[in-house]
């Protein structure tokens, strides 16, 4: 979609400017070698000017240089996760604003990138509550969004085993139990409930057998079998696993989750999925069936599509229980601050969804920020539970601006009104909820014996 990728404007001059300073060249050199003027490419450096689709082409034909880096090498993650971070309450009183943040990037980048690593391990106050210094979680989500969630090498290798399996069989299960049962020497077998007691998958590597519960329907099945194929990209995998310098918890937990990215990938090909997502405006029910994925596989997919010249909208994704404990987050290239609230807002209707069984709930929410954001929420229980019941309720989302293209939102007013939300009643300072359930941290509650507002928990000003 050529309109999306002139929107989303890259701005990259730290990496332009590395690449010079590693070939040792200077500003005119480099300039005359790409067909530029030396004050443009001064611009391009200093962040003043974006990237331009020529200017990618010509540092890849002049230099071998791969595009990809320029995305991928933002500092700190780029302009919308550092806001997220100084979003944090000990940084209120210094009234860092974007244009600040601008100068700091490309005045500065290094430094921008040294502030994040450190605000990232140390974790200070923390925007999400409950996690220490050392949460492997929070390591692995800053990993995920440096690169905007999407992986391009694994994308392309998917890519290119789906085409291979797709002309070896119409069944994506069949051809990846057979690509299994070839090249790697394991058969698949799936066994009673009562033979893997606890379990969904297993690998037994003594009787050469990808073994799969009775439990699992045919989506899991299928990326349980896409994810053992994601072998056929280890070295791509490892080698992302050890640039990340991650500690050994943090090393598993990113590991599994590029293992899953590969399924996901070689179950939904980028090119194919995201054809599918333009002519159907997104519609979940559509690609459920398209790719036999269930709702949560087609929507952490969303959040993936950031391939260079080819960018789908940006989504994020949010999982939650009733208790609000949240066990996803993905921001992908949405910038929304939803994903890493300290807690959620029981307006958003989020929360809704779990008493409305197999029915996706849309919304058009405003933050405190003044962005506004159109939102899918559905609950989900996980195939393959026994006992209790796990339950769930997803929500995904993009910029209201962004969502005319969706199906979901036909008929939806996306300049209309907006229910306000927070980013739970700890961090929101919205004066008069009625749903507030405690007042916004370091603002002092406040009662009066005369009178009482819309909210039980009124609180200090400024």
């Amino acid at each position: 979609m050529e309109w999306q990728v002139a929107e989303q404007k890259l701005f990259a001059g730290h990496a332009v400017r590395r690449l010079r300073r590693q070939l040792l060249l200077t500003q005119a050199a480099m300039a005359e070698a790409l067909g530029v003027s030396a004050s443009y490419l001064n611009l391009v450096e200093r962040n003043q000017r974006p990237v331009s689709a020529m200017l990618m082409l010509r540092l890849s034909e002049v230099y071998d240089f791969d595009p990809r880096k320029l995305a991928a090498a933002e500092p700190g993650g780029g302009m919308e996760a550092l806001r997220r971070r100084l979003a944090d309450p000990i940084f209120a009183d210094l009234e860092i604003d974007r244009q600040q943040m601008e100068e700091w990037l490309a005045g500065a980048p290094g430094g921008a990138e040294a502030f994040a690593r450190a605000y990232d391990r140390i974790g200070a106050a923390g925007p999400v509550a409950g996690e220490g210094v050392s949460d492997p979680g929070r390591q692995v989500r800053r990993e995920i969004e440096r690169w905007r969630g999407h992986f391009a090498d694994l994308d392309a290798l998917a890519e290119a085993l789906a085409d291979e399996l797709r002309q070896a069989a119409g069944d994506p299960y069949g051809a990846m139990a057979e690509r299994l049962r070839v090249k790697h020497q394991l058969s698949v077998r799936i066994l009673p409930a009562e033979v893997m007691p606890g379990l969904l998958k297993r690998l037994d590597l003594h009787a050469r057998q990808v073994q799969l519960s009775e439990l699992l329907d045919v989506p899991g099945r299928t990326f349980a079998l896409a994810e053992r194929l994601s072998q056929e990209a280890r070295g791509e995998i490892d080698a992302l696993v050890r640039g990340a310098g991650l500690d050994r918890g943090g090393e598993r937990l990113y590991q599994r989750h590029l293992v899953g990215y590969f399924a996901a990938a070689l179950v939904m090909p980028y090119g194919r999925f995201l054809r599918a997502c333009e002519q159907t405006g997104y519609d979940m029910e559509v690609l459920q069936r398209r790719f036999g994925a269930s709702f949560e596989q087609v929507a952490h997919r969303l959040t993936t599509l950031q391939r260079v010249g080819a960018r789908g909208l940006p989504f994020f994704l949010i999982r939650t229980d009733r208790a609000g404990q949240v066990s996803k987050r993905f921001a992908g290239a949405s910038g929304s601050a939803l994903v890493e609230g300290p807690g959620l807002c029981p307006l958003w209707n989020l929360t809704e969804a779990f008493g409305r069984a197999d029915e996706t709930l849309v919304q058009l929410i405003e933050t405190e920020d003044a962005a506004r954001w159109f939102t899918l929420s559905r609950a989900r229980t996980p195939h393959g539970a026994q006992g209790v019941k796990a339950r769930f309720a997803l929500g995904i989302g993009l910029a209201a601006g962004e969502a005319r293209a969706l199906s979901a939102a036909r008929g939806v007013d996306l300049a209309g009104e907006a229910v306000p939300v927070g980013l739970g009643c700890r961090a929101c300072t919205r004066p008069d909820c009625p749903q507030r359930s405690a007042p916004p941290a370091g603002r002092a509650a406040l009662a009066s014996e005369r009178e009482s507002g819309v909210t039980p928990f009124g609180f200090a000003g400024d």
